[in-house]
């Protein structure tokens, strides 16, 4: 997932209804590597990710930063993830107001409702109070993947891949088998898996 915008929201909320409705129990795994961006966009695909019944899986690759941050977060407990040379930004949300005095109170209102709703998000994942959620997002907070464990964002850093529990060996449990024969070599295999 690259910047948060009404495009890649349309998408990733598609893809996660997809996927649910091929599963309601195989876990979803969602790679953020992330600026941010829009607001609405970003709050559209933490929804649906609060809505749909199976566990999903955050991967921090690159960045997750501002809207992306909160996404890392919004995964299920225990599962969200951050490669180790990764950074993890929060903020408070920003905005570019134009128009008339009353155009600008109104927008200047509304920003100041979403910066609530998005601390109490963080409070709501992170299990820190308030006031540490308000300090840590007055400004941009840079954090490498120890220090969002530190402060909640993440579960784990990992420095090597986990474990799979599906044996490469093992077509039966692959979610597709390709056979291919040639001529001039044994039979050979191909595996894939369906992935977000």
């Amino acid at each position: 997932m690259g910047p948060i915008n009404d495009i890649t929201s349309s998408l990733v909320i598609a893809q996660l209804l997809f996927l649910q409705a091929e599963s309601t129990t195989k876990p979803i795994h969602m790679y953020i590597n992330s600026p941010g961006g829009v607001i609405s966009s970003g709050l559209g695909i933490y929804d649906t990710m609060q809505y749909v019944l199976p566990p999903i899986a955050t991967w921090c690759v690159g960045q997750a930063c501002s809207m992306g941050s909160l996404l890392l977060t919004a995964g299920t407990k225990g599962m969200r993830n951050s490669l180790p040379n990764a950074r993890i930004m929060i903020h408070q949300p920003s905005g570019g107001a134009t128009g008339q005095a009353t155009d600008i109170m109104i927008q200047a209102e509304e920003i100041v409702k979403l910066k609530k709703q998005i601390n109490n998000l963080y409070v709501k994942h992170t299990g820190m109070p308030l006031e540490k959620i308000e300090a840590g997002m007055e400004r941009d907070n840079f954090m490498s993947p120890n220090e969002a464990l530190q402060f909640g964002l993440i579960d784990n850093v990992l420095t090597t891949p986990p474990k799979s529990k599906v044996e490469d060996s093992d077509p039966k449990k692959c979610d597709t088998v390709t056979t291919k024969k040639s001529s001039s070599s044994p039979q050979l295999r191909t595996y894939s898996k369906k992935s977000l």
